[in-house]
């Protein structure tokens, strides 16, 4: 009998198949040794950036290439295991590593269509790739891919499988893994999302960046779509579910980079401090930093200083469109964007290019899509840039660039990035423990941190400290002292031939100590500093842990001519308000691993406990009670709109108006405003620390102290309560109460009362 025609083909290919089978067992026999040990996953430890958490224990800032969150298997939702598997590898829990029946579909479907439009990649393949191997699409990576998921499943189970895919996969905006895309997507844990987000996670693992919902939003809901309907086939949802999730639009987060609160310049100095004692591991160890901040706080001091920069801008006029860009042709949404991609928008200051301009109206287009007509009251800031009248690069006409913002009405008008910067501070004065930090009016413009890194003069909020020299040497509260003219030569100013005036360039005469820091008289400072000598006061200053080196020993120091930053002043008034101990500012309240170990825990020198004594506790309370003055009838009065009676603090304002200051608090909190330009220049005229820094403390201290019931100040132990006449300062029955060292009583004659017989002639005679 003949043998068939068909026999040898067939025996051909069985033969071709053997051998290659073979040359692939020989390949796999010499590639298998060579393979990565497993240990990275058995023993599985990522990089986890750095986080900074408030005192309230909510992330406020992340450092890190990868930004990532580790979660236990048991702790992911159930859909978001099956949307994961139907839209990644539905037979997943069936093969062992390589899906044969996917890889023939994959195959098929490629001829089919002429292209490779389908992979058959398992999700042990893609562990396998993320740990082990690159991106190249080459057979022989291929192949090792296979090898080493054959490799993983005959070692881990797949549950151990499915937690590496969980946490390491790649999922866009520097997330890795899905409880880490969860929250920067979605700002919520995966426990709270929908089915709906679970499928538009599931779904970014195959291409994140072109399946990202914030940037591709019409592409991640068809890539949403499909895992939905996959769901749906598999059985894993049913009809109804399917079709609510495909309706749901989910609200993805707009700004990737939001956390809880705005902290920037905080979180920074968390990293800083971090960087600085452990190293480049912070960004890969997972480390964990508690600080002190107060979230409530904190949100109320970023919205005090916004506030009180912008009012301050608005106050000084429109200064014209950033910029000018020429529109021709058809104006379609994807030019308008591309003409505004490279102006940043800002935290309620949204970027717009101007499309018609009239005396009446303004039309825009905002960054994003929308067109907007501005007229009547929103045109009203910027209305004398409108018009032929104004020189073409001042004047808003078609291709202006500007900002736009809503009113409290909702309305929109025109507005402007301010130029001017401010920093706001608040702490603990009892521990140090920083609750808010404002370093500036936007950390992604202008990274400088004026809270830690400004030093700038601090005008008259420095004169408490000269007065409480003063009390140190005799002086009361009752002192009178001359308001009068006085003029120095060059050799007492360490300078130039000065002649001090007062801000309303006013004299009146002879001043009890009380009532001239409440007004803030510069010329009873300067008598008052060249009485107990500006040497004494030099090193006197050092107490409160001001660089007695940025104070030189002139009669200028009296009016502020030194330089601090607005976190000295913190420190510095935290002793006045906690009763005269010296506490050091401070931030990170402990450091875990990743496993919650404690590396660090912090244990900050307590007032009246372990903190180092630095003025007399009735130094501190007289202090205090003449700030209170200035508070209820001297340069911040308007802080009495907060209605509390345990308020003190001091404004201060520089030559030319060129710094403003604000510096208060009562028993529980302090907290120090600054408003100036970088480029040291005038404010304004009439831009004082009552009128510019003022506003945004009191906006602070408002939502800070809701809750927080008065507190008075209590004297200590050796201050004698006396009667004097308002007018000479000397003991008067039936006259005003006022404090006194009991050492240094009221006195009965004019030279006595002077207070200062423990100086020389020629000092007290200075008084006057």
């Amino acid at each position: 009998m003949s043998v068939r025609w068909w026999v040898f083909p067939l025996l051909l290919v069985f033969l071709l198949a053997a051998a290659g089978s073979l040359v692939i067992g020989f390949a796999a026999v010499m590639v298998v040794p060579t393979l990565p040990s497993l240990e990275s996953l058995t023993d599985y430890r990522p990089k986890i950036p750095l986080r900074v958490y408030s005192a309230d224990g909510l992330l406020i800032g992340e450092f890190g290439e990868e930004r990532r969150a580790i979660i236990q298997l048991s702790q992911v939702p159930k859909t978001l295991i099956d949307a994961i598997v139907a839209a990644e590898d539905e037979r997943f829990y069936q093969h062992g590593g390589v899906d044969y029946v996917g890889v023939a579909r994959a195959a098929l479907s490629n001829f089919v269509s002429g292209g490779v439009r389908q992979g058959a990649s398992t999700i042990t393949m893609q562990v396998a790739r993320n740990f082990f191997l690159t991106k190249e699409k080459t057979l022989t990576r291929k192949f090792n891919e296979m090898l080493l998921a054959f490799k993983i499943e005959s070692s881990l189970s797949k549950q151990q499988i499915l937690e590496l895919y969980i946490n390491q996969i790649y999922l866009g905006q520097r997330a890795y893994g899905f409880a880490s895309a969860a929250q920067i997507y979605y700002g919520k844990p995966l426990s709270q999302l929908s089915i709906a987000e679970h499928a538009m996670l599931a779904g970014l693992p195959k291409a994140p960046s072109r399946f990202n919902p914030v940037t591709n939003p019409a592409r991640a809901k068809l890539r949403q779509q499909y895992v939905l309907r996959r769901m749906r086939e598999l059985g894993m949802i049913t009809q109804q579910q399917f079709a609510e999730a495909d309706k749901e639009a989910p609200p993805v987060k707009q700004a990737l980079n939001e956390y809880t609160v705005r902290a920037e310049y905080f979180a920074e100095m968390v990293r800083a401090q971090m960087f600085e004692r452990y190293g480049e591991e912070i960004y890969t160890r997972g480390l964990k930093v508690f600080t002190t901040l107060n979230v409530e706080h904190q949100r109320a001091a970023y919205a005090a200083l916004r506030k009180g920069v912008l009012d301050y801008d608005r106050r000084h006029g429109y200064r014209g469109p950033e910029a000018h860009i020429e529109l021709t042709g058809e104006l379609t949404d994807e030019r308008l964007e591309d003409a505004l991609q490279d102006v940043a928008d800002q935290e309620g200051l949204h970027a717009a290019v101007v499309l018609e301009a009239n005396a009446k109206q303004v039309r825009v287009y905002v960054a994003g899509g929308e067109r907007i007509v501005i007229a009547e009251e929103g045109l009203k800031f910027a209305s004398r840039m409108i018009g032929d009248k104004v020189a073409p690069n001042q004047r808003i006409r078609r291709g202006s660039v500007i900002r736009i913002t809503r009113d409290e009405k909702n309305r929109w008008q025109i507005a402007q990035m301010p130029v001017v910067e401010s920093a706001l501070v608040a702490a603990d004065p009892r521990t140090g423990a920083i609750r808010a930090l404002v370093g500036g009016f936007d950390f992604n413009r202008n990274q400088f941190n004026h809270v830690t890194q400004a030093l700038r003069q601090p005008g008259s909020s420095f004169k408490p400290f000269v007065y409480s020299a003063a009390l140190e040497k005799g002086f009361t509260a009752a002192t009178i002292i001359n308001d009068a003219p006085l003029t120095f030569t060059a050799a007492q100013t360490g300078s130039q031939p000065w002649e001090p005036k007062n801000y309303d360039g006013k004299f009146d005469g002879p001043l009890r100590l009380r009532t001239a820091l409440a007004k803030s008289k510069n010329l009873v400072s300067v008598r008052v500093l060249q009485a107990i000598s500006p040497q004494y006061a030099q090193d006197y200053i050092g107490r409160f842990g001001f660089d007695p080196k940025q104070h030189p020993p002139y009669l200028t120091m009296a009016l502020g001519a030194g330089s601090v930053t607005p976190m000295q002043m913190l420190g510095a008034y935290s002793v006045f308000a906690n009763g005269g101990y010296r506490v050091t500012p401070y931030f990170v309240d402990r450091v875990e691993d990743d496993k919650g170990n404690k590396l660090m825990l912090n244990q900050p020198q307590v007032a009246g406990e372990s903190a180092e004594r630095v003025i007399d506790p009735r130094n501190a309370f007289i202090m205090s009670s003449l700030m209170r003055d200035v508070v209820r009838a001297g340069t911040a009065t308007r802080a009495m709109r907060l209605k509390r009676n345990d308020l003190a603090g001091k404004t201060g304002t520089t030559n030319e108006f060129v710094d403003a200051w604000f510096g208060g608090f009562q028993p529980t909190l302090v907290a120090v405003a600054w408003v100036g330009f970088d480029q040291p220049k005038t404010l304004g005229r009439n831009e004082t620390g009552g009128s510019a820094a003022l506003p945004i403390w009191i906006d602070y201290m408002a939502v800070a102290l809701k809750n927080v019931p008065e507190e008075p100040f209590n004297p200590p132990s050796g201050i004698t309560v006396m009667q004097i006449d308002p007018e000479t300062g000397l003991r008067a029955a039936g006259g005003i109460s006022e404090y006194f060292y009991h050492e240094f009583p009221a006195q009965d004659n004019a030279v006595e009362a002077l207070g200062a017989e423990k100086l020389p002639d020629d000092a007290r005679n200075q008084l006057f």
